[in-house]
């Protein structure tokens, strides 16, 4: 309990903060709508020039882009701002953080908790809820389960690759540009069906890396569509132990990067 009562303290403090600023912080939460609001108009603007994209319909494309943007808005609510850690090496902060007794990940996390982009996960999933109208699903209980647990896997995996990215700065600092290719880079690429990408990039990013099971494999088990690329129908279910694979291999990238950390006056 005393530790659940720190947690709490941290979080207070930082609302407090944010409250301080009320006119400031409702602007930035309205402002933040649109990064998901232009995913989806990036989507809706490229089928005015076309009926189909990779295959795939504008509902259909617009049940992907929202399963994308709930996972990915999720995840960058909870710990998307890890990515500070390399100014919190940097200076230094990082070692203040070290010497409490509590989990250095969820200090981290709630130092600094993103409210300003709750509008966002908002947006998103009322973009998955027209989507979800939009498209002729035949619901069955497995689909159902699956509609709920998707975002929450994408979440996950999302949200291992923001800590990943984050991790580089133990080793280098000044990794940020390379971990967004990952984190911002892997938002775009699940925006779109999987065929509209080719050769070696396709393999790589979306089986190799996985994030072919954040939206488009889980799109399909819903949709009832056969994979155009030829995988077969249970994929779309294994995306909750895509996002556990990424979670332990993110853990383990953290507890070392934390073990060889020895602060800047080393």
């Amino acid at each position: 309990m005393a530790e659940l009562r720190a947690y709490a303290a941290l979080l207070g403090g930082h609302w407090r903060s944010l409250m301080s600023y009320r006119a400031s912080f409702v602007v930035e939460m309205i402002t933040n709508i649109g990064a998901t609001a232009l995913d989806v108009i990036a989507v809706l603007v490229i089928f005015r020039t076309t009926r189909t994209l990779g295959g795939f319909t504008l509902p259909e494309a617009l049940l992907m882009v929202s399963l994308s943007s709930c996972a990915f808005n999720l995840a960058d609510f909870v710990v998307g701002n890890i990515d500070r850690l390399k100014t919190y090496v940097r200076t230094g902060m990082l070692d203040a953080v070290l010497v409490r007794p509590l989990g250095t990940l969820a200090q981290l996390v709630l130092m600094d908790l993103p409210l300003r982009k709750a509008l966002r996960l908002v947006l998103a999933a009322g973009v998955l809820v027209v989507a979800l109208r939009f498209n002729d699903i035949d619901w069955t209980p497995a689909r159902a389960a699956l509609v709920v647990v998707v975002p929450f896997a994408g979440a996950v995996f999302f949200g291992s690759i923001f800590v990943l990215s984050a991790s580089l700065a133990f080793w280098w600092v000044d990794s940020g540009e390379l971990g967004n290719a990952f984190t911002y880079g892997g938002r775009d690429f699940t925006a779109y069906p999987v065929p509209v990408y080719a050769g070696w990039f396709r393999a790589v990013f979306a089986y190799g890396l996985g994030f072919g099971f954040v939206s488009y494999q889980p799109a399909l088990a819903l949709l009832g569509r056969a994979d155009p690329l030829g995988l077969p129908g249970w994929t779309g279910f294994v995306s909750p132990l895509v996002a556990l694979a990424a979670a332990g291999i993110a853990a383990l990238v953290w507890r070392s990067g934390i073990r060889h950390y020895r602060s800047t006056g080393s």
